[in-house]
């Protein structure tokens, strides 16, 4: 084996081809000057030093496997179960950087050429009781991909990378069909080929996949104009343990409960998405920009309110709190004089909001009365620039957690959702619990997917890790932050990361013992040796 690293063994998130992120000396002055002094990284371990048990793969399991998809599909190196064996959350990070104890790991990893093959892989698991793990891009950040076995003795990583085609376009209905390993570049790339586009862009873009933006509910951020993706979905081919299963048939039936919104969402415990069936959409012929600057949250939110309840959003619509604002605006290098603060401040702003919008497509008479309306709620017109800077950056984030990982920063996000009535109790609720766990972090928030009826909240923390205990310092503070969201039922533990392993103690406050009693009858149904996705979603 080489110590060659690679960028998912090192513990980074940067996809191959793509620019590293770096951190100039006095963007780390300033943000330490907030957060406090940190300690860089230690040499970051090669993969060597990664410890990796041998598979425990049984050898009628791996010769049937073998049969099905090809030798040079079976993956047993432990360096290629190694780039598998979690997704992307600062902790699956951290624990890549500085393995002091053994990554849950798959004992194979298998690649599937068709649906057909999928279907037949996990006839093979069934019939030796092997724990499967479907994996798409790998960027779970709540242990949705971990090898967990449970009761299993071996797991493997169902890898969907070769189930990558475009199966077919209906331009009449505007529908599209995509195998579930097709990444959403790719899906793109393919789509705008016949003039249209899926308008799914969510921040995991780079790498995730279409199967895994059903499987998780994502979120795109334009989802004000586009929709959530299960809003696109308009069909699923599932394998499960007990054959294959379609769903799907017309764009709206009265033909009992949709079991599409049960397959989607499930996360990979109900089946193995292969094929998904889309809406799609004309390629807009234009985008307009605009930015704004609103005088505190409560104001900024109550003006995505009003944005919401008009029917007035625009297809991107992203508003952050104070803080998020400062650190937007120092690292564009836009607050480094007084200049824009002096101009803010005498048109009655003192502590600025961004609010950043883009327009797509024929949307002039939205906009207009967007405008007017946004005008007249005091907010400040800030040209295009901070908006088209933040669509130049838009996938920097996690590209930035690398860089900062390297300073000795924890550095995490979290996020949730709540109606309009409830938003000011949870943004101080989950603020409240962090800060009480790590002491003066950096909190900082945004929205950026509002409804009619409420919208979700997104944070990000900053604090200096602490060397002693890394994994616990994170582990206590999000176990507060979840606390305080599960709370008298204030918010949603997932608004679009989805439930994983991390959110799974706290599925019940939300949907109640008769709802863990639902979905445990639908793993028996579709499952029942519960050989999918062990210890994800359900317990």
């Amino acid at each position: 084996m080489t110590d060659s690293i690679d960028h998912r063994l090192r513990g980074a998130w940067t996809p191959d081809g793509a620019d590293a992120a770096h951190l100039t000396a006095k963007e780390l002055r300033w943000l330490r000057s907030r957060i406090g002094d940190t300690t860089p990284n230690d040499p970051v371990a090669p993969d060597s030093a990664i410890a990796t048990p041998a598979s425990q793969l049984p050898e009628k399991a791996r010769s049937a496997l073998t049969g099905i998809v090809g030798a040079g599909n079976v993956l047993e190196e432990p360096r290629e179960r190694l780039e598998r064996s979690g997704g992307l959350s600062y902790l699956d990070l951290l624990r890549r950087r500085h393995p002091t104890s053994g990554i849950p790991t798959p004992d194979a990893v298998v690649l599937p050429g068709s649906p057909l093959q999928v279907q037949q892989v996990l006839d093979v698991c069934v019939e030796n009781d092997v724990g499967v793990v479907p994996f798409g891009g790998g960027t779970s950040v709540v242990g949705g991909v971990t090898a967990f076995k449970g009761d299993k003795q071996a797991v493997i990583v169902l890898d969907l990378e070769r189930l990558n085609r475009l199966v077919s376009v209906d331009p009449i209905s505007r529908t599209a069909v995509l195998q579930a390993g097709v990444r959403a570049p790719d899906a793109e790339r393919m789509l705008s080929a016949h003039g249209f586009t899926l308008g799914h862009v969510p921040q995991s873009f780079e790498r995730a996949t279409i199967g895994g933006f059903a499987a998780t509910r994502s979120a795109g951020q334009a989802s004000s104009g586009y929709g959530r993706f299960e809003d696109m979905v308009t069909g699923v081919r599932l394998a499960t343990p007990r054959g294959e299963w379609e769903l799907g048939v017309a764009p709206a039936s009265a033909a009992g409960p949709d079991l599409r919104q049960l397959a989607i969402g499930s996360e990979g415990t109900l089946g193995v998405i292969t094929e998904v069936a889309v809406r799609v959409r004309p390629l807009p012929e234009n985008e307009h920009f605009e930015a704004f600057a609103v005088d505190g949250w409560e104001r900024g939110s109550g003006l995505v309110r009003q944005l919401a309840q008009q029917g007035l959003l625009a297809d991107i619509t992203r508003l952050s709190d104070v803080d998020e604002t400062q650190v937007q605006l120092q690292l564009a290098g836009t607050w480094k004089t007084s200049v824009l603060r002096r101009y803010l401040g005498a048109r009655g702003v003192d502590e600025p909001c961004l609010l950043v919008l883009s327009w797509h497509g024929d949307s002039a008479d939205r906009r207009k009365s967007a405008m007017r309306l946004l005008r007249s709620g005091g907010a400040i017109w800030l040209t295009s620039a901070p908006s088209r800077a933040w669509l130049r950056g838009r996938f920097g984030g996690p590209r930035q957690r690398d860089a900062l990982l390297d300073a000795g920063v924890c550095v995490e996000t979290l996020e949730t959702a709540t109606h309009w009535s409830k938003l000011g109790t949870l943004y101080d609720r989950v603020r409240t619990a962090l800060r009480r766990e790590l002491g003066h972090p950096l909190i900082m928030c945004h929205v950026s997917h509002a409804y009619e009826t409420g919208a979700s909240l997104y944070f990000t923390v900053l604090t200096p890790r602490d060397p002693q205990d890394p994994i616990g310092q994170w582990e206590r503070a999000k176990a507060a932050a979840c606390e305080a969201i599960s709370a008298d039922r204030v918010g949603t533990i997932s608004h679009h990361h989805a439930v994983g392993m991390d959110h799974a103690p706290y599925l019940t406050a939300e949907i109640g013992q008769l709802g863990d009693d639902v979905l445990a009858a639908a793993k028996r149904a579709v499952d029942p040796t519960g050989i999918l996705n062990p210890g994800k979603l359900i317990g």
